[in-house]
């Protein structure tokens, strides 16, 4: 079965015995696992899935994925990762009493503000893909007949332990499926937004873009 069906027939039936409101649960988690799972259909997804947005919608531009507020520390259980989240996101009442694992299980990481479990295993290669692209680009032409271009791109990527950084980068790194297409020659133009990008645990790519 992969992850996509397993998502999608998970969250089908949480649907039926989930009491409580959406954001009762940790959003982070759920975001993580609707994420692996190709956003499947839900009410858990779709809120899930507009917290995501919601952060790269300025003002601030946040980390669409906060990992560090998913507690996956709290299942230990001879699961594998991603099955081991289904029951972390959506099923925080029957979360066991934390044990620590024996080797070659998850071990804790004691640092903010990164995943508290070693997640460097390649199933969570879709969280390390998530890109967010801030883009602030102008061109005009001065009334001396120069052509002016002004522009700032800051790329913000993910750590091998879900730890976020923000980087310089350049419009000619934004991906395709952004909307940024500047003309040739020099015609003002002004172009300004926010680009997440993302590939599912099955490879699918994904992406969303916030002008403003």
């Amino acid at each position: 079965m992969t992850l996509r069906s397993l998502a999608v027939g998970f969250v089908t039936s949480t649907l039926i015995s989930l009491a409580t409101p959406a954001a009762a649960y940790p959003v982070d988690c759920a975001i993580l696992l609707c994420l692996a799972g190709g956003w499947p259909a839900s009410v858990e997804c779709a809120h899930a899935r507009a917290v995501f947005i919601a952060r790269i919608t300025p003002w601030p531009v946040e980390p669409p994925l906060q990992i560090w507020n998913c507690p996956m520390h709290a299942d230990y259980r001879r699961t594998k990762p991603i099955e081991r989240l289904f029951h972390i996101a959506f099923e925080p009442s029957s979360q066991p009493q934390l044990s620590l694992p024996t080797l070659p299980f998850p071990a804790p990481i004691l640092v903010v503000d990164q995943a508290d479990v070693d997640i460097s295993d390649p199933a969570y290669d879709f969280a390390r893909s998530i890109r967010v692209y801030q883009t602030e680009y102008r061109r005009h032409r001065s009334s001396d007949g120069d052509c002016n271009v002004w522009s700032t791109v800051r790329l913000g990527t993910y750590g091998v332990q879900g730890d976020y950084a923000w980087h310089r980068a350049s419009v000619d790194q934004l991906p395709d499926a952004s909307s940024f297409s500047p003309s040739s020659g020099c015609n003002d133009y002004y172009f300004r937004s926010v680009f997440v990008d993302w590939k599912d645990y099955e490879g699918t790519y994904g992406f969303e873009e916030v002008r403003y």
